[in-house]
């Protein structure tokens, strides 16, 4: 029950941000207003609500520390983001044509921050955390990163590969980034600078959308496999290669800290208490 509570309550506040985002149609204040001010009542509205069901104090999304967490998984994201398309450019697939818009990047920052917010919330806070109770970690990785694939196949120009790569680079990488550091802003971060740098510093498209142009004019061309095709970079098999051994390396890390949360086992009768008078 409290799984879907939490979900109704973060899932509420992501399609009115949605909506609202959506209708300021890219007016740079007004969308960096809403966005931001989306991201904010997700979190409060989180917080509020895990309070709420599990009697507990959200420390996931606590206030201290965020700061450096948040910024730890921008830099890892926009690493990462930076990286896949250097490989793309090294491979002819990804050119720079000139300089793109401020504005738009501006205007970007709130539209990645609501999206990242709620996904990681909703996939990883809610989702991921209690599934992770009875499936355990391995589990509650397969299941989320498997949905968090099929959540992104309607979007335009997306196909059953796009939707696998994303399951694997960002659905299976944002899971094990949760479980190796325990706390929400970190793959926040990962999520926001992944997409950030791909939309509005590089000027590419983010799965299968298109926005205003960001800090860079940048043009991918070639094979699905090298570029990613209409889907944006992460479709690409370098995306795919660059989430596989981060999910990798953070496995490793929650691992070696002891967070990684082994299955459940059912409950079984003791066959001397059944027995006895």
């Amino acid at each position: 029950m409290r799984l879907l509570k939490q979900l109704a309550a973060v899932a509420a506040v992501a399609l009115a941000g949605s909506l609202s985002v959506g209708a300021a149609d890219w007016n740079v204040p007004l969308t960096l207003l809403l966005g931001l001010a989306t991201a904010a009542l997700a979190l409060l509205v989180y917080a509020w609500v895990v309070r709420r069901t599990e009697h507990r104090a959200p420390v996931e999304v606590a206030v201290r520390g965020a700061g450096p967490a948040l910024g730890r998984g921008v830099l890892i994201g926009t690493g990462m983001f930076a990286a896949v398309i250097a490989s793309i450019a090294l491979f002819g697939g990804y050119r720079v044509t000139g300089w793109g818009s401020a504005a738009g990047a501006v205007a970007l920052v709130g539209f990645m921050a609501a999206g990242a917010v709620t996904e990681e919330l909703l996939f990883r806070g809610v989702l991921f955390r209690i599934v992770e109770e009875r499936a355990g970690t391995w589990g509650a990785l397969l299941l989320t990163a498997a949905l968090f694939g099929l959540a992104h196949l309607p979007n335009p120009n997306a196909t059953l590969w796009s939707s696998l790569a994303v399951a694997v680079e960002a659905g299976a990488l944002l899971a094990a980034v949760y479980a190796a550091t325990r706390n929400l802003w970190v793959p926040i971060g990962v999520h926001f600078g992944w997409n950030f740098a791909a939309g509005g510093v590089f000027g590419t498209d983010v799965s299968g959308r298109t926005g205003p142009d960001g800090l860079l004019d940048g043009v991918t061309s070639g094979s699905t496999a090298l570029s990613g095709g209409g889907f944006g970079p992460e479709g690409s098999v370098f995306a795919l290669l660059a989430g596989v051994t981060l999910t990798a390396g953070f496995m490793w890390l929650a691992r070696r800290r002891g967070n990684v949360v082994p299955r459940r086992k059912r409950a079984t009768a003791d066959p001397a208490a059944t027995l006895a008078p």
